[in-house]
């Protein structure tokens, strides 16, 4: 592997497009959570997606979790405490930022054109290749893998022709050649952090913590659907993949919270859960939308679950959030749940 030394440039865990991210609420969860649930040590995030709220507790103990690998890859990057060495990322990052002759592989093959261009796709699929034979070679341990593929996945959000998901790329646009990777920043002083890959209910039943915050879907629109590719490049496993926008099998990562089974599911994670305080997180589009935008879980259903578990007080806060680019309702309505658990 060549070495290159020059200014690396660096990425946060904010600097990336996601669907709900909660990232600009961060001042109000907070301060909500501040006053509501006082001091406390250990705080789990267990619909986390970007890992946004979470990134404002890493003085905590934190648990963190998402059904999706790739977001699972990052909160290892922005939270686990394994030890990784810095200088050999930034030379594995200078390495893929150069110019790399192409070559056909699993990504030119199926996504040319596409999201990327052919020169991009070529590059995606040699990067990703490399990253996973390094880590099968015990080249890199495990923090170091996620910190590569982290900086892989940021780096192709930049450039992505897309309005910040995957579920369609824009006809006849002109795509980039150029993908650059920076170095991720994570927080220096990390505390013995447990990050999840799995269903939420099923980690209901394994974790406790002071706090538990929870955002979960509120419609039906699938986050494996909308990230299906940057979830492909993540499990690296080449599956085919099928119609215009070249989607793989994602039986396995749909979300009952996306579905008529959502007020169950709630409840059921609610009973399970062993907290001082829950806090829940959850949009109020409500009937305000289409069919898929409306809400899976009402009001009424949220505050009964939940008063069954404890003292509930609501908060809300107006804010403006990142859509698909369709959505007439721009300013939506965040609203906190805290319950103190009997």
């Amino acid at each position: 592997m060549l070495q290159y030394y020059r200014k690396m440039q660096t990425t946060k865990i904010n600097n990336r497009r996601y669907l709900g991210n909660k990232y600009r609420l961060l001042p109000f969860i907070t301060d909500v959570i501040s006053a509501e649930c006082g001091d406390f040590d250990t705080f789990a995030d267990i619909f986390a997606g970007t890992g946004a709220v979470s990134s404002a507790y890493t003085d905590k103990q934190l648990i963190t979790n998402d059904i999706l690998y790739s977001n699972y890859l990052c909160h290892l990057t922005w939270f686990s405490d394994e030890p990784f060495d810095e200088k050999k990322i930034e030379k594995y990052i200078a390495y893929f930022n150069s110019d790399i002759p192409y070559q056909e592989n699993y990504m030119t093959q199926n996504f040319a054109n596409t999201y990327f261009s052919d020169k991009v796709c070529s590059k995606i699929g040699f990067i990703r290749e490399y990253i996973e034979n390094e880590y099968n070679a015990q080249k890199i341990n495990a923090k170091e893998r996620a910190m590569l593929i982290t900086s892989l996945l940021y780096g192709l959000d930049k450039i992505a022709n897309t309005c910040g998901h995957y579920d369609a790329y824009r006809q006849n646009a002109e795509l980039t050649d150029e993908l650059t990777l920076a170095l991720p920043e994570p927080n220096a002083n990390l505390r013995h952090n447990e990050c999840f890959n799995c269903d939420t209910n099923e980690l209901a039943k394994r974790i406790s913590a002071d706090v538990v915050y929870i955002d979960p879907p509120y419609n039906s629109r699938q986050y494996s659907d909308a990230y299906h590719l940057v979830e492909n490049i993540a499990r690296w496993k080449k599956p085919e993949v099928f119609g215009v926008a070249k989607k793989m099998d994602r039986t396995a990562l749909k979300s009952k919270y996306c579905t008529r089974a959502a007020p169950k599911a709630f409840a059921d994670l609610i009973h399970d859960l062993r907290a001082k305080y829950i806090v829940v997180s959850y949009n109020n589009m409500a009937k305000k939308g289409n069919d898929r935008s409306n809400a899976r879980i009402s009001d009424t259903e949220i505050l009964t679950t939940l008063q069954a578990k404890g003292t509930v007080k609501t908060f809300s806060e107006q804010f403006k959030a990142f859509t698909t680019g369709k959505s007439e309702h721009l300013d939506n309505e965040e609203r906190l749940f805290v319950c103190k658990c009997n």
